[in-house]
């Protein structure tokens, strides 16, 4: 099957979602962003117990550190009193590397089949070490000038994310001046363009849900395709209870970008922490996402789905309730058909 399960950090992606797939003839990532070195280690080998297929992990390349300091005092401020009502202090805003350099450390000295790479291009050097112990290189792309940068650095193949994406854009850049992101666009006519310009193999990804979604990104040109909200609602996926119940109840009816989560563009279900704080939001990853964290771990713990980051692709209302071998399975049957 030409099925990834997407890398979904923070919890939705766990070695039991990734081995099932792989165990169903389908593929998928591990995310290493939010974990130390240690704990993505942990991640590889307990994958490995349960699947001898191949599988990838996930890297964050790491930005500038640049934030508007008024606006994050004022976001802090707008914020103290969701904190306050869920119990919890506010997080420390800071700017870290998410510890790249210990993580492709790590890859190289116990390597994976594949790293992709997400929120901007590995360096040349870096790609190198990891060709050298035999691990393809992916990176993650929302234009088909980002296409080329990864080309030039020796990437292997390209993940092509288009805007119906859910959770963050895993571009190279994030506009601070644009709602959306710079390069936001829709999946088919960038899948299209890249394609056009670059002879890498395609993994399209973008609100993919059904196996005729499946088929519509192959037949514009993708090697392909990586689903992530289409296994939220698995078994084996880590999504919280609350993350997972308003999925399936439909309570919200539409996505939107916001950064106000995490200070960088991410499309969620709109609740009303998104209606009352995207608008608010700088543009500052990670420095919002260590402020809001604690805010969102109590909401989800407290099962307060307005508050919480409920990341989710344009297709989402067609998020099935199934263990992931059998989801695969019906993904095939669709594509068949």
């Amino acid at each position: 099957m030409p099925v990834l399960v997407a890398p979904m950090g923070g919890g939705p992606s766990t070695p039991a979602l990734v081995a099932a797939v792989a165990e169903a003839g389908g593929s998928g990532f591990l995310p290493a962003g939010y974990l130390t070195p240690d704990a993505v280690r942990e991640q590889v080998g307990r994958t490995r117990a349960l699947t001898h297929r191949p599988f990838g992990v996930n890297v964050f390349v790491p930005g500038t550190a640049r934030i508007d300091r008024g606006a994050l005092d004022r976001y802090v401020a707008r914020l103290r009193p969701v904190a306050e009502r869920l119990g919890v202090e506010p997080g420390e805003p800071r700017w870290d590397d998410d510890r790249y350099t210990e993580k492709i450390d790590l890859l190289v000295d116990d390597p994976v089949a594949a790293v992709s790479f997400t929120f901007g291009c590995p360096s040349a050097a870096d790609v190198e070490r990891l060709h050298a112990v035999g691990t393809l290189v992916i990176v993650t792309v929302t234009s088909p000038g980002q296409a080329a940068l990864a080309e030039q650095v020796g990437a292997d193949a390209l993940c092509v994310q288009g805007a119906e994406a859910g959770a963050h854009q895993g571009g190279f850049d994030d506009d601070p001046d644009h709602p959306a992101g710079f390069h936001a666009q829709p999946l088919e006519p960038l899948l299209r363009a890249v394609r056009a310009a670059s002879s890498l193999p395609l993994i399209a990804a973008g609100g993919l849900m059904t196996g005729l979604d499946i088929a519509g990104v192959l037949a514009a040109g993708a090697d392909a395709a990586q689903l992530g909200t289409a296994f939220l609602c698995c078994p084996e996926a880590g999504t919280s209870a609350t993350h997972r119940q308003a999925l399936l109840d439909h309570r919200y009816t539409e996505t939107t970008f916001t950064r106000a989560f995490t200070g960088r563009t991410a499309r969620a279900l709109v609740n009303p922490f998104v209606r009352e704080f995207t608008d608010d939001a700088p543009a500052g990853y990670p420095w919002v996402h260590h402020l809001t964290r604690p805010i969102r771990v109590a909401a989800a713990r407290r099962g307060d789905a307005d508050t919480l980051n409920l990341w989710a692709g344009q297709g989402w209302h067609l998020v099935r309730d199934l263990p992931a071998a059998e989801l695969v399975g019906e993904l095939a049957a669709e594509l068949a058909s």
